[in-house]
């Protein structure tokens, strides 16, 4: 009878060690992974960009992911809120998306899905898509875009450019809708 029990604990114990080994290997196998992924996340961020201590930008993320590779990128995956400031510290922009990237040697920014860049004036761009390049100092897409004017005027286009207060629109297959105001006359 003791050779019986002695014999169901050694199976015991022999099933409870090799299931601890299985599962210390398979903690090792997570973390290695984990280790070899060259990111860094970060939750809820705000960054603040400023040029001469003078704040001209804020970002704001419910997640960051920073890929540290050979071309180093930021992600952002579920939200993006850049909020941009004149030299009076007056919000002079504001743009949403669901998703963007920052390329750090392109110096390029790329914003996707239900962009939104609401400005001081009240005028609205809509797209699916919309890029910063800091080098050239423009904003562009490629895809379709609406801008509605306070006045309730719309235009639409293919795709345009803009310098970097977003005044001097270039728009491909411009149409749209305008309010004229008594006097404007054609």
């Amino acid at each position: 009878m003791v050779f019986k029990q002695t014999m169901v604990s050694l199976f015991f114990a022999g099933l409870f060690l090799c299931s601890c080994e299985n599962d210390l290997k398979e903690v090792e196998r997570i973390a290695n992974i984990n280790a070899e992924e060259p990111v860094d996340i970060s939750y809820g961020v705000t960054v603040i960009y400023s040029d001469s201590a003078i704040v001209k930008a804020k970002l704001i993320s419910s997640k960051m992911i920073k890929h540290n590779i050979d071309s180093p990128f930021y992600e952002f995956p579920k939200d993006v809120l850049l909020i941009f400031y004149d030299k009076d510290k007056k919000e002079e922009r504001r743009v949403t998306a669901k998703y963007g990237l920052y390329f750090e040697k392109k110096n390029l920014v790329e914003l996707r899905h239900d962009v939104v860049v609401t400005m001081a004036d009240g005028t609205i761009f809509k797209s699916e898509e919309l890029f910063w390049d800091n080098d050239k100092r423009i904003f562009f897409n490629k895809l379709p875009l609406t801008i509605t004017s306070p006045d309730g005027s719309i235009l639409e286009g293919n795709f345009f450019e803009a310098d970097e207060n977003f005044e001097h629109r270039k728009i491909n297959g411009a149409r749209g809708v305008y309010n004229l105001k008594e006097g404007d006359g054609l």
